[in-house]
């Protein structure tokens, strides 16, 4: 209070929210306030809000009220003024296959949207953005970037792997099985076990899919503490993250610590270099360019593929591997894949986090408070060092060529020295494709081709795991190919190409093709090419007419008409590049 005893609740002149808590004519927004619970002492003190998309719809975000309440503490007790509220999420896995998996990247950009929206509606200073499913996190992320208010960025943690038959699952297996059921290699009685056991409770997938992907490249990024990313959704480590995202933030408030001074091209170069050293997701190739974007940072699709070239692969967890996240966490977490890339002068040491201090000194404190083992006590059968990889190069391919002329994206699982060449098979949509391979119909050497599934032409670019895993499940994972201007899973494996662009739906020559062409994959060369000429192309493409939008209302067909190229990260908000 003021000498006369009346409105003061003075804060910093920086603080936005200032403008609804101090002076006379703000009582009655005090009042409002009043009427939450909130009291003198926290109108008094940094307002830090904490969007949360928490929900009964997947296991990845069932728990985040409980992460978001720890969040909460952490901002309370050191002093701040925690304000929570909802945002929507999409369920992947279980869209998944259906027409719902298109609302799933659309949901990226509205999370951002409703972040920033209420951000700036309601005049917080600072933010801890909490995330669960796929599209969470790079929404959350985005939207710290764009606000560029002080942010940490908290991951509500993965599944623990269930037990069947003897050995670790998860919902990849279940994906698989379906097509081994289709096969007949197992039995309906089988499958249905794997069904009830795979997913033991709350948490995001466990494998290295997207959700892991893009909260190891939070921590890469600087935007989330390192460490922060491995604990499991249901272990109290959880939840001592969470509390300490909450004080970080304050910490972030008072330093005036915003994602505008942590971000730079390096920190990009770091979470790529990360990417695909760990076989991360090629989701991460969709979202590092559309946070790029966000940040105003120049990044191109072919720099993932230069990054790849010279940084090993030495982490073997799935969907290559058998490891999920729950075992590297048990080895240190993201820090001990960090380190040996900086080791080897394959990670920028002195790029900036969100706690004040670089990755080099980050790395320095948790050695030093025990949280990090020295790296010759680390054995694992699926952690290899930088001088003797699992491969000579990284998961993540960008291939060109005629079928691709802006890039096409792969993440290997088999072999590095990949060729195919076999006749196309071509489907206007997932359910058909999916039909042909439940059916049985596919052949050892096929090329399956999905299109219209673009950012556009879907619209809202589906991920595909139903019929990759399919293929795989029914014996083909490395003798039958499938491209598509969609999206794949994180747990997707074998010779599967998406983010083919341009796309169809934009007059892409993939959606040129017919029947029967043969289209030749050499991962060696980075090349995606069909065997027809110039000429012959030219001509189909006089032929070709662009197809009727699935949507023309409703938040379908906005997005349709808003959706930028897969090769610029589908990003319908792009920032302005600055020269960082």
């Amino acid at each position: 209070m003021s000498d006369d005893g009346r409105f003061s609740y003075e804060k910093d002149d920086r603080l936005p929210s200032r403008e609804v808590t101090e002076g006379p004519d703000r009582a009655p927004h005090r009042s409002m306030f009043r009427a939450m619970g909130y009291d003198d002492e926290d109108l008094s003190s940094p307002m830090i809000a904490v969007p949360n998309p928490a929900g009964d719809i997947t296991p990845c975000n069932v728990h985040l009220d409980d992460v978001a309440a720890s969040a909460v503490e952490g901002i309370d007790g050191g002093g701040g003024m925690p304000i929570e509220f909802g945002t929507i999420t999409i369920s992947d896995a279980i869209s998944m296959g259906t027409e719902g998996m298109k609302a799933s990247l659309i949901s990226r950009e509205l999370i951002a949207d409703s972040v920033e929206l209420v951000a700036f509606g309601e005049r917080v200073d600072g933010l801890v953005t909490v995330a669960g499913c796929d599209k969470n996190l790079p929404g959350m992320m985005m939207a710290a970037i764009r606000t560029d208010l002080p942010s940490v960025f908290l991951y509500g943690g993965s599944i623990m792997p269930g037990e069947h038959g003897g050995r670790e699952v998860t919902i990849q297996n279940v994906f698989e099985g379906v097509g081994a059921y289709a096969r007949g290699d197992i039995s309906g009685e089988e499958l249905d076990e794997l069904e009830r056991q795979a997913c033991p409770g709350a948490g995001s997938c466990g494998g290295m899919f997207t959700a892991n992907t893009m909260a190891s490249i939070s921590e890469a990024l600087g935007l989330a503490p390192l460490g922060s990313a491995s604990p499991p959704a249901e272990d109290h480590e959880r939840y001592a993250v969470a509390r300490r995202a909450g004080e970080l933030a304050l910490d972030c408030v008072e330093a005036d610590r915003r994602p505008s001074e942590i971000l730079e091209k390096r920190s990009f170069e770091n979470a790529i270099a990360l990417q695909t050293a760990i076989g991360g997701s090629t989701n991460g190739v969709l979202h590092l360019l559309a946070l790029a974007r966000e940040a105003g940072v120049g990044l191109e699709i072919e720099e993932f593929d230069e990054i790849s070239r010279r940084t090993p692969k030495i982490a073997d967890l799935q969907p290559g591997g058998q490891r999920v996240m729950n075992d590297l966490h048990e080895l240190g977490g993201v820090p001990v894949v960090i380190r040996r890339l900086l080791e080897a002068d394959l990670f920028y040491g002195d790029a900036m986090t969100v706690t004040g201090r670089t990755i080099a000194e980050e790395l320095a404190v948790l050695e030093e408070d025990g949280a990090l083992p020295p790296d010759e006590e680390i054995e694992a059968d699926f952690l290899y060092t930088v001088e003797e990889p699992k491969e000579a190069e990284g998961a993540i391919k960008i291939l060109t060529g005629n079928l691709a002329p802006d890039g096409a994206v792969l993440k290997v699982t088999g072999e590095d020295a990949f060729h195919h060449e076999g006749p196309a098979r071509v489907f206007e949509a997932e359910e058909a494709a999916m039909k042909y391979v439940q059916e049985g119909e596919v052949d050892s050497g096929d090329v399956i081709v999905i299109r219209n599934e673009g950012p556009r032409g879907g619209p809202g670019m589906r991920e595909m795991l139903g019929v990759t895993a399919a293929v795989v499940g029914a014996g083909h994972e490395d003798d039958v190919a499938l491209i598509t201007d969609g999206r794949f899973s994180g747990a997707t494996r074998g010779p599967m190409i998406g983010h083919v662009a341009p796309e169809a739906f934009d007059g892409g020559p993939i959606g040129l093709l017919e029947d029967g062409d043969t289209i030749t994959i050499d991962i060696p060369e980075r090349s995606l090419d069909v065997d027809a000429s110039e000429a012959e192309l030219a001509a189909r493409r006089e032929e070709w007419e662009r197809p009727e939008p699935a949507y023309d209302a409703g938040v379908l067909g906005k997005y349709a008409r808003d959706f930028d190229s897969a090769a610029d990260g589908a990003v319908t908000n792009p920032g302005l590049t600055r020269d960082r």
